[in-house]
């Protein structure tokens, strides 16, 4: 393994408990100032979906070295304007232990990237894909991380400054992982040569109603574990639908849609009655809707027809409601909902005692589902990054690891799971909206680009 490619995150706590007092970042060396000055002032090209997928369509050594060659070329690009972008910060949030800490392991990553030899050979692509998903997996908890840096830093910071920045930076942290992941997937799949419906992270028979029915069961066990009771779910519309999309960007955005909806939908008949039970509770209902068509085509239906073959879908997207009873928004927070940092669920124990603490909502009631993945979380940020997991063996630590599967690390209780949610959505030209009834329930509205109907789209 090469020697730069190591978990860097491991100073931010020296024992349970412990962060570093904050210190100026370390100075670049000239040899990172010339890379990132030239890789900086090179703009990323657009991300083209129809050229991305063409590596595995079909996969061939040609391709296979095709891909890493644009991952090279791409990857240090995006890199190098995340930690320019971090470096503009204020001193005093760059001083952050967490922000400094990310800005650190930004760096070695960027290094090792603008540094690394073209592979030539598919041997040389094995290694490299073998060290890229390492890499990929030392940055999971990137953004519980900086999370926790900007809880601390918000009275340096306006609101607006902080959604501008996390935006800009998740973006950017979804364009880099999509290329990484893409790559890796293309690797394991041309060494196994086993035949799929995947182009490389892209399934091309995704379906919503069996990725429903996973995220709920662990959103429910979450519930069940917090709130003693959780509701159930009901399906509805073309369950048998499916669609081209990237799987697990689809897990995140249900999973946090539905814990919002299993919290409130329990809090909500808890505060009306207090003996409520998992019986008495009103179903979650989940409609699906693939896009309508007259023929078999990139987003399929079990009642289609199928017998025109040569006619195309009237739409380029499938479509989710989610709808719940849980009492809906009320009227002081439904502008805040979007806004990074903003929940309802529980504070944690620092929170309260911090006055950095970057927090719109309210102290909530035991936090609900938020609660657990809160804790592990925290730990994950605490411990996970040195190397030693969080709470592994139990509830936590299946919660941490759910986390690390998504690429997205634990960030519940932070309050950035509706505003991910919505850029991970809108990332391929998909939309999430939430309409309120408040005192009576919620209606999540996501709209989805059937991706192997997108064309020279630019994501």
């Amino acid at each position: 393994m090469n020697s730069r490619l190591h978990r860097p995150l491991t100073s931010i706590s020296s024992r349970r408990g412990y962060i570093t007092p904050r210190r100026a970042p370390a100075a670049n060396t000239r040899q990172v100032t010339e890379l990132l000055d030239k890789h900086a002032s090179s703009p990323p090209r657009p991300l083209n979906l129809s050229a991305l997928l063409s590596f595995g369509r079909p996969l061939t050594p040609e391709s296979l070295l095709a891909s890493v060659s644009y991952a090279l070329e791409e990857i240090p690009k995006r890199l190098a304007t995340r930690v320019r972008s971090i470096e503009a910060l204020p001193f005093i949030v760059g001083t952050n232990p967490y922000v400094s800490n990310i800005l650190s392991s930004y760096k070695q990553s960027f290094l090792w990237f603008a540094t690394y030899p073209t592979p030539k050979t598919i041997e040389e692509n094995a290694n490299f894909a073998e060290m890229l998903e390492e890499l990929v997996e030392i940055h999971a908890n990137d953004i519980p991380t900086m999370a926790k840096g900007f809880q601390e830093c918000a009275r340096y910071l306006s609101p607006e400054e902080i959604n501008q920045f996390l935006d800009g930076a998740i973006r950017n942290r979804i364009s880099v992982r999509l290329i990484a992941e893409q790559h890796v997937a293309l690797s394991r799949a041309f060494q196994s040569q086993e035949k799929a419906c995947n182009f490389g992270v892209v399934n091309t028979i995704t379906s919503p109603a069996q990725m429903v029915r996973m995220c709920g069961s662990f959103v429910s066990e979450l519930c069940e574990a917090t709130l003693g009771a959780s509701p159930s779910i009901v399906i509805d519309g073309y369950p048998d639908s499916t669609f081209a999309y990237v799987p697990v960007h689809l897990e995140y955005i249900l999973t946090e849609i539905l814990k919002n909806s299993f919290r409130a939908t329990v809090e909500n008949h808890s505060r009306q009655s207090p003996a409520t039970r998992a019986q008495s509770l009103p179903p979650v209902m989940v409609t699906l809707s693939p896009p309508p068509r007259v023929t078999d085509s990139a987003c399929r239906s079990s009642n289609s027809s199928g017998s025109n073959s040569n006619v195309s879908t009237l739409s380029n997207f499938y479509s989710i409601r989610v709808r719940d009873q849980g009492g809906g928004v009320s009227s002081s927070h439904i502008s805040k909902i979007f806004s990074y940092a903003f929940t309802t669920a529980g504070r944690s124990a620092d929170s309260d005692s911090n006055p950095d603490a970057y927090d719109y909502g309210d102290s909530g009631d035991g936090g609900g589902p938020y609660a657990a993945q809160h804790v592990g979380g925290i730990a994950a940020i605490a411990e996970g990054v040195g190397g030693g997991g969080a709470g592994q063996g139990n509830l936590f630590g299946e919660i941490t690891g759910k986390g690390l599967q998504t690429g997205l690390g634990t960030i519940a209780g932070l309050g950035y799971g509706l505003p991910m949610s919505r850029l991970y959505a809108k990332y391929f030209g998909g939309s999430l909206d939430l309409v309120s009834l408040e005192g009576w329930g919620s209606d999540v509205f996501l709209k989805l680009r059937c991706l192997d109907e997108a064309g020279d789209s630019a994501i």
